[in-house]
């Protein structure tokens, strides 16, 4: 049965009666909308596919050389779909695998069961893997068939990496292993005069420095009513002034001796007076908390 969308504005909405009826139709449309907006999607990659296929055609006719064809692809992708050169590529490239090796996803992309972010995870989680098996996990997950109706993001990456690790368990083994060389520090601008600091590592990396302080994280959370600070500035001033003390027999007073105990009226000496005990990381001494300024 078609459904024709019909468009409101809140003037409309008043005027209309009953309201349940109006609540149901505005619901009705969003999900129109949504699987409408899913349907486009899969033919944007389609068509992303056709005209790759298309430029790589004509510059082989221009006599350009079969390693330079289909460069700059990618950036017109972008100029289309008002997309940085760098997002463009990814979006080429998330159609080229949709379109090329993963049938069943991309028709449960057309048929609105999944949206573009989802199909997006179902790609990355099988990247690892060669064309054969990623069709063979796309076939056994069967997006179009309804098999992620009602779940989350997380129960879709792990069914997909489940899948994935029972067809080749060593490449998706080799895909961890390869990720930890591409540990790296980033610095982005954030507004009023901020910065985001992120770091990505392997997970057992950073464990040392923030161990210590989730265990005391019940302290931080009193300290911050004392001194009229958020937990997390004090979590991080610790992090901040003791990271090269970590691993050095004080793995519990290291990332806390950052935190400023002298602060007026503060009282984090009274906090720390009792010897606390860190599990894993032994008893804590009673001057745990005190340290040099922030």
């Amino acid at each position: 049965m078609s459904r024709v969308l019909v468009p409101v504005s809140p003037a409309n909405v008043l005027l209309a009666a009953p309201s349940s009826t109006v609540s149901g139709e505005l619901i009705e449309q969003l999900r129109v909308l949504e699987e409408m907006k899913s349907a486009i999607t899969a033919l944007q990659a389609r068509v992303a596919v056709a005209f790759d296929l298309a430029q790589r055609a004509e510059q082989a006719e221009a006599g350009v050389p079969a390693s330079e064809r289909g460069q700059g692809v990618g950036a017109q992708v972008a100029l289309a779909r008002r997309e940085s050169p760098n997002r463009g590529s990814r979006l080429l490239g998330l159609a080229k695998a949709l379109v090329m090796e993963m049938p069943r996803t991309l028709a449960a992309l057309q048929s609105g069961l999944l949206n573009e972010w989802r199909a997006t995870l179902l790609v990355k989680e099988t990247a690892c893997l060669s064309v054969e098996d990623r069709a063979a996990v796309d076939e056994e997950l069967a997006p179009d068939a309804g098999t992620f109706e009602g779940k989350g993001d997380r129960a879709i990456v792990a069914a997909v990496k489940a899948a994935a690790y029972r067809r080749d368990p060593r490449s998706v083994a080799g895909r961890a292993s390869r990720a930890a060389a591409e540990r790296t520090v980033s610095l982005r601008p954030a507004p009023d005069t901020m910065t985001y600091l992120t770091t990505l590592l392997p997970l057992t990396r950073p464990a040392p420095a923030v161990t210590p302080v989730q265990v005391m994280l019940p302290v931080l959370v009193v300290l911050s009513r004392r001194v009229a600070r958020s937990w997390p500035t004090l979590w991080w001033n610790g992090l901040r002034n003791r990271p090269s003390r970590m691993g050095k027999g004080t793995p519990g007073v290291g990332a806390l001796q950052g935190l400023r105990a002298n602060e007026p009226g503060s009282g984090a000496h009274r906090l720390a007076s009792p010897a606390l005990h860190s599990a894993g990381h032994g008893r804590t001494p009673r001057h745990g908390l005190q340290g040099p300024a922030f």
